[in-house]
């Protein structure tokens, strides 16, 4: 099944996922037995990839450290206070072994449920975590070769130039030849079971910062590219998802990657700050970075942006360049992220009718072919005495056949009014059904918003 360009992503959390269908069903539900209303849930209109995070199998010892670590016990408690021992079952970027998990239905439920989402036209994302092991891999054991040690000998902690080492994993060495080879191969086993790859902490293992954080000297082929390349003989479908930190995206993407991690958007976006200016690179590169309010390593969007400023964000992550990453839990107004660790998460009201709203959002992105042809980045203009224009975020997207689509944010809680280098004459905004007929269709196109208020024009 072929990806679009800008493929919408809906992100689960496997774990926590079953474990709700299994309470509600009153007996283990694994991937193989989800029933199809669970599946149409989580792939409404507009959804093209659901990305199952967790599916691969834990660290028991990883397990064990866990619970032993007082910092990471805080977390669950406070996540969890009525939290039970089964409740935790050791990080999914733990990895022991890739293999589906039995608990989940082992590698024949994941293919069945490959096989459901394909029915319904949706692809199929997993992880694969390249920088660590856990420590009861079988290739500590079986290839000491593959693992950073300290001069006693003694392997390392996986972690990355900034923070302190996890207490859970191992530290791969991505300039090992030997190592190489052997992802290029765990690669290649991830890809044959779906159709994309989101790949953890991808920048760790370019020659620039692996080289940094270890102080080794660095070989002359990069990582990416050799395991990449590797993988491309096989399965040249395959989309690379990298999650992606510190400006590494353009670098992560001339190396191979289809689409990388937009964070900077995602702080500014919470911020408030420079958003028109991060939007004013080239629209090639943003064309293949991933756009996202949350996820599991971010706290969720209800929890840090007023109810209006969300719904405001989500219109702009919508209806912008690149994939877009959606987060289970996202579109009812969960406030709580629980730690990855865990199979549960409190219960907390829901929130249907911004479900509903989420979900109309992307129908209307989908249905009407929002994000199709060359895309502008606009510039309001406002009068000497008004500059609110400033506060404005607007662009459009026009298509090879003349359907064109003009979207305006006012990104901030005072109102704002502007003028937008466009011509329209009849137009109908999307998001209300307010059909507008400009006078002058050869002049500016006049917009005045509410704080948090958003146009989705579509040019009749």
């Amino acid at each position: 099944m072929s990806w679009p360009e800008q493929p919408v992503i809906y992100e689960v959390n496997t774990a926590v996922w079953l474990g709700e269908l299994s309470r509600a069903a009153g007996r283990e539900i694994t991937l193989g037995e989800v029933p199809s209303s669970a599946w149409h849930d989580i792939t409404p209109a507009g959804v093209d990839a659901v990305w199952l995070m967790g599916v691969w199998e834990r660290s028991l010892r990883g397990l064990a450290i866990a619970n032993g670590h007082p910092g990471l016990r805080a977390s669950f408690h406070e996540v969890l206070p009525d939290l039970r021992p089964e409740d935790v079952l050791g990080s999914p970027y733990c990895v022991r072994r890739y293999v589906v998990a039995d608990e989940f239905g082992g590698d024949e439920g994941l293919a069945k449920a490959r096989a459901e989402l394909a029915a319904r036209g949706v692809r199929l994302i997993l992880d694969y975590v390249p920088n660590h092991v856990a420590p009861d891999h079988p290739w500590v054991e079986e290839h000491p070769e593959f693992f950073v040690r300290n001069e006693n000998g003694d392997l390392e902690r996986g972690r990355d130039p900034y923070f302190p080492a996890w207490p859970d994993v191992v530290q791969l060495d991505a300039f090992s030849p030997a190592l190489r080879t052997a992802a290029t191969m765990t690669l290649s086993g991830i890809a044959a079971r779906c159709d994309g790859i989101r790949c953890d902490m991808a920048m760790l293992l370019t020659n620039e910062v692996f080289s940094r954080t270890w102080g080794k000297p660095a070989p002359e082929q990069d990582f990416w590219p050799e395991v990449i390349g590797g993988l491309r003989a096989d399965h040249p479908e395959t989309v690379l998802i990298a999650e992606a930190y510190w400006d590494m995206e353009w670098t992560l993407q001339q190396q191979g990657f289809n689409f990388c991690y937009d964070k900077r958007l995602y702080d500014r976006l919470v911020s408030g700050q420079g958003i028109h200016e991060h939007l004013r690179a080239d629209p090639g590169y943003q064309a293949r970075l991933v756009r996202f309010l949350e996820n599991q390593d971010e706290p969720r969007v209800a929890s840090v942006l007023p109810p209006a400023a969300a719904r405001a964000a989500a219109v702009v992550i919508a209806t912008l360049p690149g994939a877009t990453l959606w987060h289970e839990g996202q579109f009812e107004g969960r406030r709580v992220r629980p730690p990855v660790f865990l199979a549960r998460r409190p219960d907390e009201p829901l929130d249907h009718d911004l479900a509903a709203w989420y979900r109309r959002l992307l129908a209307l992105v989908h249905d009407h072919h929002v994000r199709r042809g060359e895309w502008r980045l606009l510039a309001a203009e406002g009068w000497p005495d008004n500059q609110s224009c400033r506060r404005l975020l607007a662009w459009s997207w026009t298509a090879a056949g003349g359907a064109r689509h003009v979207v305006v944010v006012n990104f901030s809680d005072h109102p704002a009014q502007g003028l937008l280098p466009v011509e329209l004459h009849k137009y109908t905004d999307l998001l209300d059904g307010m059909v507008y007929e400009h006078e002058d269709d050869l002049s500016p196109l006049y917009v005045a918003l509410q704080p948090w208020g958003c146009h989705l024009f579509a040019a009749a």
